[in-house]
């Protein structure tokens, strides 16, 4: 008997012991989390903490790169307070707003903004004298004159800009039109939803997906690249204008004849006929796995809401489909963002810094709270195949279709894009994307202007301004 009551005291120990450790666990992995998400749960619709702090703190301010006021709060005499957005529409999409939800930077510096870090003893001032604390500063890695150069040029245009540096990953510009007043999104938001056919709140630089067009084919080179072992010398393509094989005919922009080509002129002149007959020719299971490097299928490093680029390739894909698919129609599809992601890879060594638009968190008293660094995020190619790519990219410019870009101040590398849609020839969306300078990169700029013609034609002229606007050319 006694043996047995030992037994149940030696197991309610151990259960007990087991429980407690079980609790312990649990207390130190909630605190954690809490520790780790506290920005994320913060942010929570359902938080009610966000209305504690909006009572407490006053919204602060959001700057551009070098402290041009991009978002404030404004008190009238009655106390009421106002988000008030200086530039109106420049930076509707980018810059966000902060009533109806949150968008943009607004949403995504949302913690630091509601929260104030001045010293304690002004918090307890402010208590007493019956005053909010001033949120704290977020300044941007926006440049107000590349942003203004990008909106302007784009003009009435639907469509998007993304201009990145390429060492960093600091987001520069960032347009998408239609835009929107953000100081009268409340007055106009019913006007907004009731619109079905409106896309005026979609931000087209991280969240429309389209086809890429030839823009496209810079994976298709890249393909072809990793392939044949660097070695590009030896391709050789006689174009007539169109190109069969089995039961799919296509063609070259209206129709050209390219003659003989190796793949640096295919690439510059952007030869549909010439990339189809090397899609069909590529290993398509190889061409999903490039993809996938490239970051198609899955999460990209993005604090902006975005679309994702889905496309598999694979020993599934029909011949018709690989044609389509390597000249950028048919099932490829990608976002503006994305493409700008890749062209700063290929600028960059291979190597894909993350997108960052935030630059530093400071106090209203000018206390750095944070600072960030550049920080690279995956390595997308080998320098070897971003060193091939450039070059090929550096004759569109010379000799190619984005010829528009040639000046004596540097030496700009791209690819233009004409991207069929609804299935009519005629209809075409306008792409570019590139950097400069060629031989020591510094900013890429991507570019789509929705339902106008050739992306040599319209989109290259906006790539100029931007690219002359940040070498100071006039």
């Amino acid at each position: 008997m006694k043996n047995l009551k030992k037994s149940n005291k030696r197991e309610i120990r151990i259960t007990a012991s087991f429980f407690s450790a079980l609790f312990v666990v649990m207390i130190v992995y909630l605190c954690l989390y809490v520790k780790n998400n506290e920005q994320k749960m913060l942010n929570n619709s359902y938080n009610k903490r966000q209305a504690i702090l909006a009572a407490q703190n006053t919204r602060g301010e959001i700057y551009d790169r070098n402290g041009e006021t991009l978002a404030q709060t404004l008190t009238d005499e009655n106390g009421n307070e106002m988000r008030y957005y200086p530039y109106e529409n420049l930076f509707s999409h980018v810059v966000g707003f902060s009533t109806k939800g949150k968008t943009g930077v607004e949403s995504i510096a949302n913690y630091y903004l509601i929260n104030s870090d001045i010293p304690l003893k002004d918090k307890v001032e402010n208590d007493v004298s019956g005053k909010k604390n001033p949120g704290n500063q977020v300044y941007t890695t926006l440049d107000m004159n590349l942003q203004k150069i990008a909106s302007d040029s784009l003009g009435a245009f639907t469509g998007a800009v993304v201009v990145s540096n390429v060492k960093t990953g600091e987001i520069l510009a960032m347009v998408s039109k239609p835009d929107f007043n953000p100081n009268t999104v409340v007055q106009d938001w019913n006007k907004y939803v009731e619109d079905t056919d409106s896309s005026v709140l979609l931000n087209r630089a991280t969240q429309g997906i389209y086809p890429p067009g030839s823009t496209f084919k810079i994976i298709t080179a890249l393909e072809y690249i990793k392939e044949h072992n660097y070695e590009i010398n030896s391709y050789y393509f006689n174009c007539h204008g169109r190109f069969t094989y089995q039961d799919t005919t296509i063609q070259c922009y209206h129709g050209t004849n390219h003659d003989e080509e190796d793949l640096l002129t295919s690439f510059a002149k952007s030869c549909n006929s010439s990339f189809a007959s090397i899609g069909v020719s590529l290993d398509r299971n190889a061409y999903g796995e490039t993809l996938n490097k490239l970051l198609f299928n899955q999460k990209l490093p993005l604090d902006f809401n975005y679309s994702v680029s889905n496309l598999t390739v694979d020993d599934s894909i029909s011949d018709d489909d690989m044609i389509q698919i390597s000249i950028g129609q048919g099932k490829a599809q990608i976002t503006p963002m994305h493409l700008n992601m890749i062209t700063n890879a290929i600028a960059n060594d291979g190597v894909l810094m993350k997108p960052q638009i935030i630059n530093k968190i400071m106090s209203s008293d000018g206390k750095t709270i944070t600072e960030y660094e550049a920080e690279s995020y995956q390595t997308l190619m080998t320098k070897e195949e971003s060193y091939i790519l450039t070059e090929m990219m550096t004759e569109v410019v010379r000799n190619g279709t984005g010829t528009k870009l040639k000046n004596d101040t540097y030496q700009a590398a791209g690819k233009t894009g004409s991207a069929e849609y609804n299935g009519v020839k005629e209809d075409s969306h306008a792409w570019f994307t590139g950097f400069a300078p060629a031989e020591n990169p510094e900013i890429s700029v991507t570019i789509i202007i929705e339902e106008i013609g050739s992306g040599g034609d319209y989109a290259v002229p906006i790539a100029k301004r931007i690219f002359d606007g940040y070498f100071g050319v006039r």
